[in-house]
């Protein structure tokens, strides 16, 4: 009886320490994991520090022109009159933000700094003008012009001056989007009777149709060395997205599915591919797939309507707008849709963002590295 006992004591002992041993794996493991959090939350501040994202509201009635982090804090109303300010478009250095405003009774070019002090008119005529783009230089802004009659592509100074007419052309151009050397400018035009691609030097010289086929392409979108092309097509009887070299050779459909899929976007490090599509439904999603058409993914996943995409500046996560009924909001998330989080949040609409450029060498590599190759430890 007294074996038994003492063999039972000491079962029971064992028992007990087996149980603490796993409390305290568990212990270690919780904070291991909360250390890599919060390390991994310190070091996205310190890579996004000094970026910002513009948008445009309709909170206070009509629209106006905000600012705000890439976390949602420190909102900031950057313009106030009571007509509609929108669009905003950061310039390359972050230091202005150029954005059309309805306040002298049409849609003009204006120009503010990153605070929404100095704001200045650049363009001054009776018609529209809209869709400001910098020049990767900074010096320059191309915009789309009704002022012959017809939309066509204009340039002018970073601080104004005579706009200069690049297209010239008795079709409707549009859509105009700088080359990452700022040499070219694409853009769409229906000077043959659809919409096409083109392309020409960033003085107006060399046009040339890169699509040039019957059907509709648009929404052309510079691979970050300049090589290629994204652009949105229906030659296929669907809106499917196709790839280019920039010389319009070699196009390819990356897509090639059956729904409607638009707006291309390639990343800032050129490995991806963000587009809308609605093949999960009659709503669009957030898409993501690799440069050469593998690996595509529905990010977004949601029953709202989720467009307007927008990749960071390290190309590590996405913001998007996301529509409910009249209310529109804008989210951010990963890149494999994870951590969808809403950066405004108010009933009215907040859309068009625009992210500032990061912040020259103020990246470490050790702090990337972390970020892409890090694991939590158990």
């Amino acid at each position: 009886m007294s074996a038994a006992i003492t063999r039972g004591s000491k079962g029971s002992s064992g028992g007990k320490k087996a149980a603490l041993l796993v409390l305290v794996l568990l212990l270690v493991a919780t904070y291991h994991f909360f250390a890599y959090r919060n390390r991994q939350s310190s070091l996205e501040k310190r890579l996004y520090k000094g970026t910002k994202i513009a948008f445009e509201s309709v909170r206070d009635e009509n629209q106006e022109i905000y600012v705000m982090y890439p976390d949602g804090t420190e909102l900031k109303r950057l313009t106030n009159n009571p007509a509609a300010d929108g669009a905003p478009c950061w310039s390359p250095d972050r230091k202005r933000i150029a954005f059309i405003s309805y306040r002298d009774k049409n849609s003009e070019i204006y120009v503010m700094n990153a605070d929404g002090s100095g704001r200045k008119r650049l363009t001054s005529n009776r018609v529209q003008d809209h869709k400001p783009c910098w020049s990767p230089d900074g010096k320059k802004i191309a915009f789309v012009s009704y002022r012959d009659k017809n939309w066509e592509i204009y340039v002018m100074g970073a601080d104004g001056g005579e706009p200069k007419n690049l297209t010239d052309d008795p079709g409707d151009d549009g859509g105009p989007v700088w080359s990452p050397d700022g040499k070219k400018i694409a853009f769409v035009s229906r000077r043959d009777g659809n919409d096409e691609v083109y392309v020409m030097n960033a003085d107006g010289s060399g046009q040339k149709n890169l699509t040039d086929n019957l059907d509709w392409d648009s929404s052309p979108s510079w691979s970050p060395d300049g090589e290629r092309i994204a652009f949105a097509s229906n030659r296929d009887g669907n809106h499917e997205i196709y790839v280019m070299n920039a010389d319009g050779t070699d196009q390819k459909n990356l897509s090639d599915n059956s729904a409607m899929d638009m707006n291309p976007s390639w990343s800032p490090d050129g490995k991806r591919i963000a587009f809308e599509s609605n093949r999960d439904g009659s709503k669009h999603e957030i898409y993501v797939m690799n440069a050469d058409g593998s690996e595509q993914k529905n990010l977004t996943n949601d029953p709202a309507q989720d467009q307007g995409l927008l990749w960071s500046p390290d190309a590590r996560k996405l913001v998007f707008v996301r529509s409910v009924g009249n209310n529109s909001d804008i989210y951010i998330m990963n890149l494999d849709g994870s951590g969808q989080k809403k950066l405004t949040s108010n009933p009215a609409h907040d859309g068009a963002p625009s992210w500032s450029a990061l912040p020259p060498r103020e990246t470490k590599e050790e702090d990337k590295s972390s970020l892409e190759d890090s694991e939590p430890s158990s």
